[in-house]
């Protein structure tokens, strides 16, 4: 074989040796960290880089989000409960130089800060409230990684508490304490429910008794107005009545006289007339006695008779007969007369 051939392949040999080893690609996610010798030269950015090969070497860093998962250890809480506890941890590069150059083994050590500050979280509070302050216990914890993990040139994203597991015995207590409570409330709701039953039916028995009051005071009321209209009614009605009967009896005995008028009788006949029609109106129930113009002449005749019984027995009262009623006083008696015309 022709030496210059050889000499030739060889050196094309190398030449794709060389440039196989200068060219680096750098992802999107990655960044380049450049050595040259031993010593920190540079870091590259995603895309197209080239280095001396054989002198620099390049190491890719991931920059995603990454996960730490801390296994489970057993913690001891405020009130003596021993319980196993594990997390996760998110963290992204931040640095990849000082990731590289200040930290041995990232996860490793990761993982043993976590778990220390962990047992030193959820051994402060007692086990109900740790159970019940996960979010408070993840923030707590990822606040402390975060400021130790910064010189690292990592920022820790979040923490979450995968698990808090206490003892078989705890966990049976737990639920006799859970079915306990949840015993007790339905007890109070049923007793909250049969108390807003007995109001309700109580309120209900209550307006019903008032308003069956109401219903009974507005019956009477309306009984005792009707009552009352029927008594004013019959009333009218009987001083109708005896007022035309009084006004029958009246019209009767003014026909009587003026028969007796027109008959031609003598004064003292008129005036015993006069005083039987007085009686028999008297006995009537008119209220209002209408006595004619023309007889105002016998009443001289009726008053000397009187003054002549008075004489005969001054201490005894003239009084009409019986049955027949005193005029009071303040009434006016006054009986219509007949017309002059009529008597004439």
């Amino acid at each position: 074989m022709n030496p210059i051939a050889i000499v030739i392949i060889v050196a094309a040999l190398v030449g794709i040796l060389v440039l196989v080893g200068a060219v680096k690609i750098v992802r999107p996610y990655q960044q380049g960290l450049v050595e040259r010798l031993g010593k920190y030269k540079a870091t590259k950015n995603p895309g197209l880089n080239l280095i001396l090969p054989f002198i620099e070497t390049m190491q890719l860093i991931d920059m995603r989000e990454q996960v730490v998962d801390v296994p489970p250890q057993e913690v001891i809480t405020a009130d003596n409960v021993v319980v196993s506890v594990d997390a996760v941890v998110y963290y992204e590069a931040t640095d990849p130089q000082r990731l590289v150059y200040n930290v041995a083994d990232f996860f490793t050590a990761i993982t043993k800060l976590a778990q220390t500050n962990l047992r030193n979280l959820i051994g402060d509070p007692e086990l109900d409230k740790a159970l019940t302050s996960r979010d408070t216990i993840n923030t707590q914890l990822r606040d402390v990684l975060d400021d130790a993990t910064d010189k690292w040139g990592v920022r820790v994203v979040r923490v979450e508490i995968q698990r808090i597991d206490p003892p078989p015995e705890v966990v049976s207590a737990m639920h006799a304490q859970m079915r306990a409570e949840r015993d007790r409330r339905a007890t109070v709701t049923e007793a909250n429910g049969y108390k807003e039953a007995a109001i309700a039916r109580a309120d209900g028995e209550q307006q019903a008794a008032v308003l069956a009051a109401e219903g009974r005071k507005a019956a009477a009321i309306l009984d005792a107005e009707g009552e009352a209209r029927a008594i004013e009614l019959r009333a009218q009605a009987n001083k109708l009545r005896l007022t035309l009967v009084g006004e029958g009896e009246g019209d009767a005995a003014k026909a009587r006289l003026l028969g007796i008028k027109e008959a031609g009788a003598d004064k003292q006949v008129l005036t015993v007339e006069y005083l039987s029609a007085l009686e028999k109106i008297g006995d009537g129930r008119a209220t209002k006695l209408v006595i004619p113009a023309e007889f105002s002449g016998l009443l001289g005749t009726v008053s000397a008779l009187a003054e002549a019984t008075r004489a005969d027995d001054s201490d005894d009262e003239v009084r009409p007969k019986d049955g027949l009623p005193i005029p009071d006083d303040t009434e006016r008696v006054e009986l219509p007369g007949p017309d002059v015309d009529d008597l004439r």
